[in-house]
């Protein structure tokens, strides 16, 4: 936004030159950009912060601040006026508000027998470096008082008025409007307008229409003040994609307060350059008065906060050069400063007026700790890692089913149907994404970590994973790989039938595997975890496979074939791996057909042939003592 530096010169006391006003300004929080000479004056492009756009889109709000920067007196407004006691505005104009939420004060006042013509020089010269053209000295000064106060301005030809009325509403639907730009516009129930007693005549908040306009002709100027809600007038300036300087000001909220200041100061002012009489009085519809507000500032916190004593008669001095008046420890603020609403906030303008580098740089004197450490959170992190090194995507489920057991929880007031009951397992959940996602993707693989809930009060941790593509074999060796990551051991598999074995550490049932799935309480696997990891050193000697197949019954589980395997080969057999299971016709009936690829070696010598022969013999023999197993040759 651009101001006159002239201009603000009219305000303060000892005003810097130029360049050191943009610096004071840009030292306490305003950022200034260009300041450009124009003529006798100079142009100062001023960044004002939105909070600030209530009292610092004017001169005057600028010139509050240079004042209280540099502790210079802030000369007032003059708002002197002659009134002729004969006409009063009441006998020129009436006003209605119909939604005063929308219009929270409407002000208007009369200016009888005026001369419109070109605006003095001074006039005109000072709109100009702000970036507005002339038009005529009427409306020329309700926008000289726009940029002055912050107030936006309207000025009706009085004469043109229906009824020698004003009504704030909003439109109805298909009413029309013409600018004073000559643009037409299309109106509707969510746009503000000011109406006379037969048709809108302007665009509350944003423009004027072009019926009622100031010409040459007009005698009778009705002078409009109102203040709008911010947001009816960004609503209506967005749907008829119109933006202006009073819709600015607007937006960004007004004092209801500056309207009747702000009509008095336009009227003198066509008075002193339009001739004319002022009316008496003025029609002002203002219902819900606004007061300041009251801000407790404690002197102590203030220190605490800052880390730096400031002596409280320097505080209550800058204070009251930016407009608040202080009594003790109340605070009282101004109602053009919306933006101050707690003591922060007044220990916000003291030192940004005190300066910032005034407030010394120091280490803080806290010593910080660091954060307990959240076993619970380290472990799912790190599951969540080994998850994804397997290849596994992560999967998230509403806790929430359609269908549950006789031990699930029924919700009292579900979301719908779908998400009756809370979910037993997570695993269901999972196939689902998996029936979702498998027209569009071969190879899928998920797993979740989440809560399951049973009665009477259980909740419990789970993890489950899904392989579409994996084996009971792939399910096994994907378990036990996580759990040697997690530093668990001493892990078994009891067969529970057919492609599905309970999963045990020691002693303990940790969860279940499938044909291409798993579920383990993840409650005791974060129990069971360790980052100890048992170092088994690399041998530098070669191993040696033999294969082995062996005939047992259906119901023999495979863990007591490798059992007997271990136990019979002792330390040299290093790793035993069941590659294949076959239950074919062919077989004898009730039997089925196990394949182990095992690996001799050892940690200290290169093992013979011979040597490996006698061991693998005496696995044989070992397997062979149970009468129903046959080792097959």
């Amino acid at each position: 936004m651009v101001f006159s530096y002239n201009w603000l010169k009219d305000y303060v006391g000892r005003l810097p030159e130029p360049e050191k006003t943009a610096e004071l300004l840009t030292m306490h929080s305003f950022e200034v950009g260009e300041v450009k000479k124009t003529g006798a004056d100079y142009a100062l492009d001023i960044d004002v912060l939105p909070n600030r756009g209530p009292d610092c889109f004017s001169h005057f709000g600028i010139a509050r601040e240079i004042a209280a920067i540099t502790n210079s007196k802030l000369r007032p407004i003059n708002i002197k006026q002659a009134v002729d006691a004969k006409i009063q505005t009441k006998d020129f104009v009436t006003v209605e508000v119909k939604d005063k939420k929308a219009c929270p004060r409407y002000t208007a006042k009369v200016v009888a027998d005026v001369k419109v013509g070109p605006s003095p020089k001074w006039l005109k010269d000072r709109l100009r470096v702000c970036g507005l053209n002339s038009i005529n000295n009427i409306v020329d000064i309700a926008n000289y008082v726009m940029l002055e106060t912050g107030q936006p301005l309207h000025a009706f030809d009085g004469q043109k008025l229906a009824g020698n009325r004003i009504v704030v509403r909003f439109a109805r639907n298909r009413e029309k409007i013409v600018t004073l730009d000559e643009q037409k516009f299309d109106l509707d129930s969510s746009v503000l307008v000011i109406a006379d007693a037969e048709k809108p005549v302007a665009i509350a908040g944003i423009k004027g229409g072009k019926l009622p306009e100031i010409d040459k002709k007009t005698k009778v100027v009705v002078l409009e003040a109102a203040n709008f809600d911010g947001r009816v007038i960004r609503q209506g300036s967005k749907k008829l994609n119109l933006k202006t300087d009073a819709s600015l000001r607007f937006e960004h909220g007004l004092d209801p307060n500056l309207t009747e200041m702000a009509v008095i100061r336009t009227a003198q002012l066509i008075q002193k350059i339009a001739g004319g009489k002022i009316a008496r009085g003025s029609v002002d519809i203002y219902p819900k008065k606004v007061y300041p507000k009251r801000v407790k500032l404690d002197q102590k916190y203030l220190t605490s906060l800052l880390g730096k004593k400031i002596l409280p008669k320097e505080i209550n001095n800058i204070l009251k050069r930016l407009g608040f008046v202080v009594r003790g420890s109340l605070v009282t603020v101004p109602t053009f400063r919306q933006d101050i609403f707690l003591p922060e906030d007044l220990i916000e303008e003291v030192v940004r007026i005190y300066g910032y580098d005034k407030i010394p740089s120091v280490f803080p004197i806290v010593s910080l700790a660091p954060s307990r450490r959240n076993l619970d959170i380290f472990w799912e992190n790190k599951t969540k890692d080994i998850m994804k090194e397997f290849g596994f995507t992560e999967a998230y489920n509403y806790s929430f089913v359609s269908q549950g057991s006789d031990s699930a929880i029924e919700l009292e007031n579900p979301m719908s149907q779908e998400h009756k009951y809370l979910r037993e397992n997570l695993i269901s959940n999972l196939k689902k994404n998996v029936k979702f996602n498998k027209n569009n993707f071969k190879d899928i693989r998920l797993f979740e970590i989440g809560k399951v809930f049973s009665r009477p009060a259980v909740e419990e941790s789970r993890l489950a994973g899904i392989n579409l593509l994996g084996s009971f074999y792939d399910i096994k060796g994907i378990v036990e790989g996580l759990l040697n990551k997690l530093g668990i051991s001493d892990i078994k598999y009891i067969e529970n039938g057919r492609q599905s074995a309970s999963v045990e550490v020691g002693q303990e049932k940790i969860g279940v595997i499938g044909e291409n799935y798993f579920e383990l309480n993840f409650d005791k696997v974060k129990k069971l975890a360790s980052e100890e990891v048992l170092y088994r050193p690399i041998s530098r000697y070669p191993s040696a496979v033999r294969d082995l197949a062996i005939l047992v019954p259906r119901q023999t589980k495979v863990v007591q074939v490798l059992n007997k395997i271990n136990i019979a080969g002792g330390k040299l057999v290093r790793d035993v791996d069941l590659f294949d299971i076959y239950q074919g016709e062919e077989l004898p009936q009730g039997k089925k057909n196990l394949a182990f690829h095992i690996v001799y070696q050892s940690e200290t010598r290169t093992l013979k042939s011979k040597e490996v022969d006698e061991i693998h013999q005496k696995i044989i023999k070992t397997l062979e003592k149970e009468s129903t197993w046959q080792v097959r040759k």
